[in-house]
């Protein structure tokens, strides 16, 4: 190869939508393009796969990458609701799916899972994220990556995962984007590290470096992170591809004050042209080692020859199953169903009771908007596939009860009360209201961090009006993050927290609201009270002057001029307290489950063997639902402090209603 032609296989291309210019035409054709993204029009791809496989000199093809986060036609619910979901089954099956239907445009390269951990609710990716948790992101990640790459790279349908953003993006200080990461090595390697070790372990073709600074060296250039742990302690095969831009992003940092200090850490340049421009005179100079440039190659070249490219360029559309299919659509409405979670239900005002119903008004911005349960990153999900909550109570009660409808604000971001009165209205004259609330899709996702997560717009206000009119209130929150929504809970008789759930929203919510499906969703990420408490988790470390409900008094009620030996000393605040609205791992059934005869075998235990942890659960209510099971664990005796919990197990159980002796099920 020559060196442009090297080079070239580095060169990620960004094409977007329109008529291919004839310059990338002439570039792919003298191999001095590797790969291009978002274009997924098959007949397009397939133009550009016939010029890299037959026009070019070698006769490389092309990999052909795309955002598929959560979904591609079929959109499902953000991955952070799909981890609510705590159902790897689920999120292997929609992740297949999104691959067969991305495949089928000529898509042979995703940028996903997203494995980032996600602490800190005001960093709008955090959407995009599996939640706080290195188990339960580790699980879902490596069952999205098997969804992806199928049972093999080679096989037609499969497509090339990208574990991103390696590593610590989510850490980025104040949630802002791009931001500075500042990560010990031990939290690196104990809570950020663990699910891009075990997508490396399950096989993923690629990563993506982070966009930050981490440790004073942005991720792009990171030695320590892209060779030293990803290519000589993981062995990692693959390549590593950099985001969008994120070399030249580099420059303004004084570890690379300029492009042609950027050192050969990722395999592939996402869209900026510093390898092409500088790579040449860097080599000339003896600055760059030229065996690092043919590992990046090779790198590349072996994901091509694992997707069995060089034998099959082109996509022929007609050998893959037709998108938004009525299967395709069964599974987006399952896990949207599995991940939809219930916060509160005061006086068990849920399942509302259809058959006793006469009159029900449906109120909020998002309570009938087709786009925006779509949530962030779904730029090929199309709207019309979607049915909407509305759509889907006014089916499930059919003409026997009358639905009232009042949208009462545009977005979720209106200031004006203008639609309050008719929304009073609605609510008046019904046996019951169900209030859409939330965030619209632009509100999350990448560069849509938020210093204030409180309920946009006039949402609050409009909630209190609605409540007066004294009826029972239903809130339905569909977001892309953890809101601090203590202050509507107060005026909610319910609240189901609904994420973004895709384009099955509709049906979903409506099976939970009416009793048809119990609730099973548990959080993936710890709600504040506060954003002043952020970040919190449910791992943290312990304290030397740990919080408890008897240390706690709220600013409010001390006295004045206590000395400063009158309060408890204890890590807390004085306005919030010390515990989140909602803890990680929370969320509440139409049934109640009963654990007991925990066992464990300390003999393994003592030789050094894995360790079986048993329990019988049992449904004691009496309808049908499912369970998560959760196993933590606690070290109390180390050689570095740890958390006061850690998830190392998980297993989702569906148990039968209470029926004569009931039901039982034993978990390991």
């Amino acid at each position: 190869m020559t060196l442009a032609e090297k080079i070239g296989q580095l060169t990620l291309v960004n094409v977007g939508p329109g008529v291919l210019p004839g310059d990338l035409r002439a570039a792919v054709r003298a191999g001095k393009a590797g790969a291009v993204l978002d274009v997924v029009d098959v007949a397009t791809v397939n133009e550009l796969q016939r010029i890299a496989a037959h026009d070019s000199r070698l006769g490389i093809p092309l990999l052909v990458g795309r955002d598929v986060i959560h979904g591609f036609k079929t959109v499902l619910p953000i991955p952070l609701g799909q981890a609510a979901a705590w159902n790897p089954e689920l999120v292997q099956q929609g992740a297949r799916m999104a691959a067969l239907e991305a495949a089928a445009s000529g898509v042979n390269w995703t940028f996903a899972p997203m494995i980032d951990i996600a602490r800190d609710p005001r960093w709008g990716r955090i959407a995009e994220s599996f939640g706080e948790d290195p188990h339960l992101a580790a699980v879902l990640g490596v069952a999205a990556i098997r969804g992806f790459q199928g049972d093999g790279l080679s096989l037609p349908g499969a497509i090339a995962a990208c574990a991103k953003h390696f590593v610590g993006y989510g850490a980025s200080e104040g949630g802002r984007d791009y931001g500075y990461v500042g990560i010990p090595e031990v939290d690196l390697r104990n809570v950020y590290m663990p699910p891009f070790r075990a997508a490396a372990d399950a096989g993923v073709a690629t990563f993506m470096a982070a966009f930050s600074d981490v440790n004073g060296v942005p991720a792009s250039g990171n030695r320590f992170l892209t060779r030293t742990v990803l290519r000589d302690e993981w062995r990692f095969p693959g390549f590593v591809v950099s985001d969008w831009d994120s070399i030249v992003d580099m420059v303004p940092a004084p570890v690379a004050n300029d492009k042609a200090r950027s050192p050969l850490s990722p395999g592939m340049e996402m869209v900026s042209t510093t390898y092409r421009d500088h790579l040449p005179g860097l080599l000339a100079a003896k600055r760059v080692d030229p065996r690092l440039l043919d590992d990046a190659v090779r790198n590349v070249l072996r994901v091509k020859m694992q997707l069995g490219l060089f034998e099959r360029p082109v996509t022929d559309p007609a050998v893959y199953p037709g998108v938004a299919s009525a299967a395709n659509l069964a599974l987006a409405r399952e896990l949207a169903t599995q991940s939809l979670v219930l916060l509160q239900n005061r006086n068990g005002v849920l399942p509302l009771a259809s058959k006793r119903l006469h009159s029900l008004a449906v109120i909020g911005p998002l309570a009938d908007d087709a786009y925006e349960q779509l949530g962030t990153w779904a730029p090929d999900g199309d709207p019309a596939l979607s049915r909407t909550p509305l759509q889907a109570i006014r089916e499930t009660v059919g003409a026997r009860v009358t639905v009232q409808h009042v949208r009462a604000m545009s977005t979720t971001r209106t200031m004006t009360t203008a639609g309050f009165s008719e929304a009073v209205a609605a609510a008046s004259g019904s046996d019951a209201a169900v209030v859409f609330l939330g965030e619209e899709s632009i509100l999350s996702g990448e560069s849509r961090s938020r210093a204030s997560i409180d309920l946009p717009g006039n949402q609050m206000d409009l909630l209190r009006a609605v409540k007066r009119a004294g009826k029972p209130v239903i809130v339905v929150i569909l977001a892309g993050r953890p809101l601090t929504i203590e202050p509507i809970l107060a005026d909610a008789d319910a609240v189901l927290y609904a994420w973004h759930p895709g384009v099955m929203a509709g049906p979903a919510i409506a099976d939970i609201l009416f009793g048809v499906e119990s609730p099973s969703g548990k959080l993936p990420v710890t709600f504040p009270r506060v954003v002043g408490q952020v970040p919190l988790y449910y791992a943290h470390r312990n304290m030397g002057k740990p919080a408890s409900q008897a240390s706690f008094l709220h600013i409010d009620d001390i006295a004045a001029r206590t000395p400063q030996t009158g309060l408890k000393n204890a890590s807390q605040y004085l306005d919030a307290g010390y515990a989140p609205l909602y803890e990680f791992g929370y969320g509440l059934s139409y049934t109640s489950y009963a654990y007991s005869g925990i066992s464990v075998e300390p003999s393994r235990a003592r030789a050094g063997l894995p360790i079986t942890v048993r329990a019988v659960v049992k449904n004691v209510g009496q309808v049908a639902g499912d369970e998560v099971a959760q196993l933590y664990v606690r070290d109390l005796v180390g050689s570095v402090t740890r958390p006061v919990r850690e998830l190392k197990g998980f297993q989702r159980i569906h148990l039968a209603g209470r029926k004569p002796g009931g039901f039982v099920s034993i978990v390991d």
